[in-house]
């Protein structure tokens, strides 16, 4: 039998097929696909900058329900409603051993470097999967992208009464907002140039929002989080936090990005950098956080597509353009 897969096939070039529906190996689940996000690493391996191998089913931030089992697998059944932790790791390499799973020798990843859930269906090993619960698969496709968030804030180390400015206001930038409230900062600014997206920070939480970074003072906040992967903000950065304080530099920038950083600045001022690589088995936490409401994420998903319109999803994330936040690809004939 077969199934519909949109296939990057090269940069820049996606296409929908029909392809055989992948079979379970022993340790191995398949998932009908329910919902899956587009996420900037699926906007940079369509266009050739990051990872991945070609040709390629991406998706990496999807949900759906079990259809079927392999005969070692034991905590799943057909018809269990599940999200996926992309990251696979060998557990037998330097880094595996010292708990740095997302620094694995072997990695793997599905949607980047083995198919993904831009398709019917979608084939991960038991381990990568984790129960959703009653929790709608719109909800649960966020459980990866909310996984990197809380890594990242729990290694930035928020304490109870920072105030806090978060460069970019995207959908990881609100649930970076969403999440260093819930960790207890008590001023939260919200920085971008989308007006639409800068209300939603304000409904979310935040005690002010800016357009003009010429409207912050240097030296202001204890933490500071660029969620844009831009050079020159990631520069400012520096300026705008305290002396004492910490960056968290989150977003993924293009490989080419050069950020100048003063030496005598970083000295006088010592500074805590911190960056942040996906996650290190953050799943349970994501799904505790959706699942009590912590963090909701309902109005942070503004495009439901089907999967013909992919490639029409990235050019509209590409635009940012008002309104645009999450744009989910999503599958008719699977019900909440």
């Amino acid at each position: 039998m077969n199934m519909k897969a949109l296939i990057v096939e090269k940069p820049n070039v996606a296409v929908v097929k029909n392809v055989p529906i992948p079979q379970c190996r022993a340790d191995e689940i398949r998932i009908k696909v329910a919902a899956s996000g587009i996420c900037g690493t699926d906007i940079h391996i369509y266009r050739g900058e990051y990872l991945g191998s070609y040709p390629i089913i991406p998706g990496h931030e999807f949900s759906g329900v079990v259809d079927a089992v392999g005969e070692d697998v034991t905590r799943f059944k057909k018809g269990d409603r599940v999200a996926v932790e992309p990251n696979i790791s060998c557990s037998n390499c330097d880094s595996c051993f010292s708990n740095r799973q997302n620094f694995c020798r072997n990695w793997e990843g599905i949607g980047v470097t083995r198919s993904g859930g831009m398709a019917e269906y979608a084939v991960v090993p038991e381990n990568a999967a984790f129960s959703i619960g009653s929790l709608d698969f719109f909800q649960g496709a966020f459980m990866e992208p909310l996984s990197c968030v809380l890594h990242g804030v729990q290694k930035a180390r928020v304490r109870l009464g920072d105030n806090i400015l978060i460069m970019g206001a995207g959908p990881i930038g609100i649930l970076l907002l969403k999440t260093v409230l819930a960790q207890g900062a008590a001023e939260v600014t919200q920085l971008d140039k989308n007006r639409s997206r800068l209300e939603l920070a304000k409904k979310s939480g935040a005690s002010a929002t800016e357009t003009d970074l010429t409207n912050l003072s240097n030296e202001q906040f204890d933490m500071v989080i660029d969620a844009t992967g831009v050079p020159f903000l990631m520069e400012k950065s520096i300026d705008l936090v305290r002396k004492g304080g910490t960056l968290l530099w989150f977003a993924v920038p293009s490989r080419e990005a050069k950020v100048t950083i003063p030496a005598f600045t970083f000295f006088e001022k010592g500074l805590h950098i911190v960056s942040s690589y996906t996650s290190v088995r953050n799943s349970i936490q994501a799904i505790r956080s959706l699942q009590s409401k912590r963090i909701d994420v309902t109005d942070l998903i503004s495009h439901r597509l089907p999967l013909e319109q992919f490639t029409q999803g990235i050019e509209t994330i590409e635009r940012s353009e008002e309104g645009v936040l999450k744009v989910l690809i999503t599958f008719e004939d699977t019900k909440e």
